[in-house]
């Protein structure tokens, strides 16, 4: 990943000498628009007080108050000026410095030619309309801003009440719950008036016509439509409208100095989406369902390599889900688990040794003490399926098939242990091998039949990024999905923090400044 730049703040009073080429911004007063006249520079002032609309904040910019303008216009066109360059920066660069383990967040500053936009700023009679337009520069950044300034005005209206009462229970259509039903029906109002229409507000039924609303919230969030409300959709219901502003904030900073998409045979997995899209030439090929890893073992962003696949492979249980989750089923059915094809194994003088797991007695152990390790034969009830994606990273994900077919139908796949699960992993595998010679069809069903382990490195390793992108943009629909992870939460304050000074180059590059905030 290319490194994230810092954020450059303009608006200090005096830098370091810059090196040979670098604009140096060290008065404001020489960069005022000579052509922009006082009413100019008051409607830019006005234009970034407006920064929350581009999910900016105002305030970090030390906009000065319109009363300025009249009691000192020198000082006015000095601070608007300063505010308006540390702005200009945030709207094309972004404000968001670089996050820990989140390699998949691009840049490319170099691309935006920073050095050209505040020349223009300073030479613009309505600078205003340079604002303007670097706000709307990143991909999907008008349909965006409309879905913020949307959620803004319900947040201003008072925002969504927290539902309460038992949202552990799932309430189940024509049901009646006094204390749940009438929440409900106001929480979806905005996608059905009538709801809370006179006496229907108060109706503790759920209805047909609050279950057709539920069944289309549940297909906007992403999550299984069946009109039942379970805790995942209760969840949903209760993220506060400020959560989301949050996320759209984020979504718009991310997209910001993105780099050119590559052309280039690749593979994105998008995480809190649950899906996988093979992309070549710019053109997804591929476009399907994933399960990835829960909230307690979250998936990591990568960007690594497809370098190989595994027929049949074997899995040698981490020692984590060895103690968690295989152990307590070992208790309830050691012949069961052996039956299954789970394996105990421990090390004796330094050698692997195979226990008899319904010789042992688990009361013994627990998940603090359990001197054991487990793999499951490969076979179809492996936990890995039949095909095993090889992408070698620090991490140890990859990805691979699974037996668990009817997880693919939930709405919400956050069930993995970390690795990426696959809804059609044999359209992958025929990608995968394209131009591998000796493998066919033919080559590939015998192989899995012969239920041996089997390891080809592939002709054309395929890059893999997995990465964090809650909020997409399909046919001008923004469509938001919840921050499973809570990374777009730590982008948000990260937005508050800022970053470094940067100072633009003239041949429009940036790089790090050396003034102290």
């Amino acid at each position: 990943m290319r490194a994230l730049l810092a954020l450059p703040i303009l608006a200090l009073a005096s830098f370091a000498l810059p090196a040979p080429g670098l604009v140096r911004v060290a008065d404001a007063q020489a960069f005022a628009p000579a052509a922009a006249s006082d009413a100019a520079m008051q409607r830019l002032a006005e234009r970034l007080s407006r920064l929350a609309e581009d999910g900016l904040d105002p305030r970090w910019y030390a906009v000065p108050a319109a009363e300025l303008a009249a009691a000192d216009p020198a000082r006015f066109r000095a601070d608007t000026l300063r505010a308006a360059q540390a702005a200009l920066s945030d709207l094309l660069l972004g404000r968001a410095g670089p996050l820990r383990g989140r390699v998949d967040l691009r840049r490319d500053p170099a691309s935006v030619q920073l050095g050209a936009w505040v020349a223009e700023l300073a030479a613009a009679p309505e600078p205003a309309t340079v604002i303007d337009r670097a706000a709307d520069l990143p991909p999907d950044a008008r349909a965006l801003k409309a879905e913020l300034a949307r959620h803004r005005a319900i947040a201003a209206a008072g925002g969504w009440g927290r539902i309460t009462g038992d949202t552990r229970r799932t309430l189940e259509p024509n049901t009646t719950d006094a204390a749940r039903v009438p929440q409900l029906r106001a929480r979806l109002a905005s996608l059905d008036p009538g709801l809370v229409e006179g006496p229907a507000a108060a109706n503790p039924l759920y209805d047909d016509r609050l279950l057709a609303a539920v069944r289309l919230y549940q297909a906007s969030e992403g999550l299984e439509p069946d009109g039942r409300v379970g805790a995942i959709t209760w969840e949903a219901l209760n993220i506060p409208v400020e959560a989301r502003i949050n996320q759209l904030r984020v979504a718009l900073d991310m997209r910001r100095a993105q780099p050119t998409a590559s052309r280039e045979r690749r593979i994105e997995v998008n995480v809190p989406h649950y899906r996988l899209q093979l992309i070549d030439g710019g053109r997804v090929v591929q476009d399907m369902a994933v399960i990835v890893g829960r909230r307690d073992r979250q998936t990591p962003m990568l960007n690594v390599r497809m370098t190989a696949v595994q027929f049949n492979p074997p899995w040698g249980a981490p020692d984590r889900n060895a103690r968690e989750d295989l152990l307590p089923r070992f208790r309830r059915d050691p012949a069961g688990m052996q039956a299954r094809g789970y394996r105990l194994f421990e090390r004796v003088d330094g050698e692997v040794v195979p226990v008899d797991a319904t010789t042992l007695d688990f009361s013994n152990y627990n998940r603090n003490h359990f001197p054991y390790f487990v793999r499951q034969d490969a076979g179809e009830r492996n936990a890995l399926g039949q095909i095993k994606f090889v992408m070698p990273n620090n991490d140890a994900i990859f990805m691979h098939d699974t037996p668990d077919r009817h997880l693919f139908s939930r709405g919400q796949r956050a069930f993995s242990s970390g690795c990426i699960r696959l809804e059609r992993p044999m359209e992958l595998l025929s990608e995968a091998l394209s131009g591998t010679a000796g493998w066919d069809q033919g080559r590939v069903s015998r192989t899995l039949a012969s239920r041996a382990t089997v390891g080809t490195p592939i002709a054309r390793s395929v890059p893999v990024r997995l990465h964090y992108t809650t909020i997409i943009v399909e046919g001008g629909r923004v469509i938001m999905r919840s921050d499973i992870y809570g990374l777009d939460a730590d982008y948000a304050r990260a937005m508050e923090r800022g970053t470094p000074q940067r100072m633009a180059s003239a041949e429009g590059g940036a790089q790090r400044g050396s003034a102290a905030r």
